[in-house]
């Protein structure tokens, strides 16, 4: 069977390089949620595919897990309009960490589900660590996702978010106006982000619970554990603004911007680290043979 057929049962998650700190290693499992269509954005162009600074959204996306040396395992769950496009740029580009590339389905907690499934077929632990981030936040900072996979070690649940530097306002219908009920604190307020991290059989558990709700319409995964699992903490890990969603066409400029600062980091960090392990010049011995 193909790694990219839908339930693939072989390709089970790698093992975790060894804690440092002894504790026994799990696997890192990164799910990349492209299964989208994008109805805000442009029914005929996925916004998944579309390409900022020469490389489309999706692979950004999973290039920012590919590249962490902690991720053991990536899925990337895709809508079967885009699963040939997808499959041919995983590919292309040889990611060795992808291991399944699975349809997902209808709403955004149907993919997760159908991840969910995929991933106990193919025997993950329970106490693996999961992330599941939204392809369409292309540039999720390293530092994030290293602190997700840090919380876990305390926290059965976690959360990217950015505090909010807006007042935000609590609202109730009045006749036909929406009018203020409350104005919290704005020290207490974020704006959730991905990825969102689980310990896989705790975010399996929120599920199946929320299962047997008629009204499970949630835009998160983090919601799931919050209603279904009201016990369990959900820990914050600092995001960033720059870890925006591409929802619209309007934010396609400042996407852009942002992809041409991170080409540009890139490369300075590459030229860096070619200096640093240059061997040192003898300016005497060149001055002298001139």
């Amino acid at each position: 069977m193909s790694m990219r057929d839908e339930h693939e049962t072989n390709a089970a998650p790698a093992a975790a390089s060894p804690a440092p700190s002894g504790r026994q290693p799990v696997p890192v499992v990164a799910v990349v949620l492209a299964a989208g269509f994008g109805t805000r954005f442009d029914p005929k162009n996925p916004k998944q595919l579309v390409s900022l600074d020469d490389e489309p959204i999706v692979c950004w996306s999973i290039d920012a897990f590919e590249t962490n040396p902690r991720v053991t395992d990536i899925i990337v769950v895709v809508n079967p309009r885009v699963r040939g496009e997808v499959e041919r740029l995983v590919d292309e580009a040889g990611y060795p960490k992808v291991r399944m590339i699975i349809n997902g389905g209808a709403e955004r907690a149907d993919s997760t589900s159908a991840a969910l499934a995929a991933l106990a077929d193919a025997g993950i632990p329970p106490r693996a660590k999961l992330l599941i981030h939204d392809a369409v936040r292309p540039f999720v900072e390293q530092s994030s996702i290293d602190g997700c996979i840090d919380a876990l070690d305390e926290f059965e649940a976690a959360t990217v978010a950015f505090a909010s530097t807006d007042t935000v306002l609590l609202t109730e219908d009045l006749g036909d106006r929406k009018v203020i009920r409350s104005v919290p604190d704005r020290s207490n307020m974020f704006r959730a982000q991905t990825p969102q991290a689980f310990r896989f059989e705790t975010i399996r558990h929120a599920y199946e619970l929320a299962a047997d709700d008629p009204d499970f319409h949630p835009t998160d995964d983090t919601r799931v554990v919050v209603d279904y699992l009201a016990d369990t903490p959900v820990a914050i890990v600092a995001g960033s603004r720059t870890n925006l969603k591409i929802t619209t066409h309007d934010d396609l400029p400042d996407a852009e911007r942002i992809a041409t600062s991170v080409r540009m980091e890139r490369a300075r960090t590459r030229v860096h680290a070619m200096l640093a392990a240059a061997p040192a010049g003898d300016d005497d011995g060149d001055a002298s043979a001139q």
